[in-house]
C-alpha cells in the first residue's frame, strides 16, 4: 500500500511492555531513496526526558494502520539503552553499525537489494542475535547518506527550463518503504496543484543546493495526468504516468497483484 509520510507523523509507537512515544520525523537513505528509520519522540510514563531514538521497519512486529499504531518486536529497556541519536548531527554508517550491533540486525548495505539480500526490511531481523556475521564484520566508514525527511521536505525542484516548486511530501510502500513519489507544490508558477514525480527520475541531486534537478520542462509537468491527493495513487495512475513521460514500470511480488489500490492522503491542516 501507498501512504503519504507526513500521515504517518504523530502515529504512536509501542514496545512489548510499554509506550515509547510518537513518530516526529524519519531518515531517507539518499542513494536507495528508501526510509531506513523512523524518528520518535519518547513519552509517556517513561519519558527518557523526550529522548529521540531511532526505530527500524526491522523491528516492526505489525502496523495497526487503523488505529495509526506500531507495535515493535522490542522491549522499552531495550529502545533505552540503544545509541542515542541528535537531530542536529548527520547519522554515519559508523552509527548505524552501532545501531544494528546493539539489535543483532543484519546490515542492508553492501547488497544490491533495496534491504540487503532481502526485498522487505523484515526478512533482516536476527531475533537474539549475539554478533554481526563474519561477512559483515569489514568495518564501516564514516560516510553520511541519510537525510532528515523535514529537511528533504521543502528542497527545490529545478526542471528543464526552470523551477518547477518544491518538494512537499513523500509517497511511501508501507511494505518496503521505498520512496515512490515525491509530491512537488507548483505553488510558484501554477498555483494550487500538486504533481507526482518518482525520485529516481531526477538527473541529479544537490544537497548542499537543497535542489533535486529533473529533465522535464515546466509544460509537460503541467500537462501530466492529473493527480488528485483525496484519491492517492494506484495501479492505473501510476501506469499512466509512466507512460507519459515515456518511463519503463515494474511491479513484482504481491504489488503486482493488489495494484497499489489504496493510498492514505496526509492530515488536513
Amino acid at each position: 500500500m501507498l501512504r503519504s509520510l507526513k500521515a504517518i507523523e504523530g502515529y504512536a509507537v509501542n514496545a512489548d511492555d510499554g509506550d515509547i512515544g510518537k513518530v516526529v520525523n524519519f531518515f531517507l537513505d539518499d542513494d536507495r531513496w528508501t526510509i531506513r528509520y523512523l524518528v520518535v519522540e519518547t513519552g509517556g510514563p517513561l519519558t527518557w526526558n523526550g529522548r529521540l531514538v531511532l526505530i527500524s521497519p526491522i523491528s516492526f512486529r505489525q502496523v495497526d494502520w487503523l488505529t495509526r499504531r506500531f507495535h515493535l518486536a522490542l522491549t522499552m529497556n531495550w529502545i533505552k539503552n540503544s545509541p542515542s541519536i541528535e537531530m542536529d548531527k548527520p547519522v554515519s554508517r559508523q552509527h548505524e553499525a552501532d545501531y544494528t550491533r546493539h539489535y543483532g540486525y543484519m546490515r542492508y548495505w553492501g547488497s544490491p537489494g533495496i534491504w540487503g539480500a532481502g526485498g522487505s526490511p523484515g526478512l533482516l531481523a536476527v531475533s537474539g542475535a549475539a554478533e554481526i556475521p563474519e561477512q559483515q564484520s569489514e568495518k564501516p566508514t564514516g560516510d553520511i547518506h541519510l537525510r532528515s525527511a523535514k529537511e528533504v521536505r521543502g528542497y527545490h525542484i529545478h526542471g528543464s527550463d526552470g523551477e518547477i516548486g518544491h518538494v512537499e511530501d513523500f509517497i511511501v510502500d508501507d511494505e518496503t518503504w521505498e520512496v515512490r513519489f515525491l509530491v512537488v507544490n507548483t505553488g510558484s508558477w501554477w498555483l494550487g496543484k500538486e504533481v507526482l514525480i518518482a525520485p529516481h527520475w531526477a538527473s541529479r541531486v544537490s544537497w548542499e543546493e537543497a535542489t533535486v534537478f529533473v529533465d522535464l520542462s515546466r509544460e509537460a509537468i503541467k500537462a501530466s495526468p492529473e493527480w488528485n491527493p483525496t484519491k492517492g495513487v494506484n495501479k492505473e495512475y501510476e501506469t499512466r504516468l509512466y507512460d507519459y513521460y515515456g518511463r519503463a514500470v515494474g511491479w513484482s511480488g504481491s504489488r503486482a497483484e493488489s495494484g497499489y489500490q489504496e493510498y492514505v492522503p496526509p492530515p488536513k491542516r
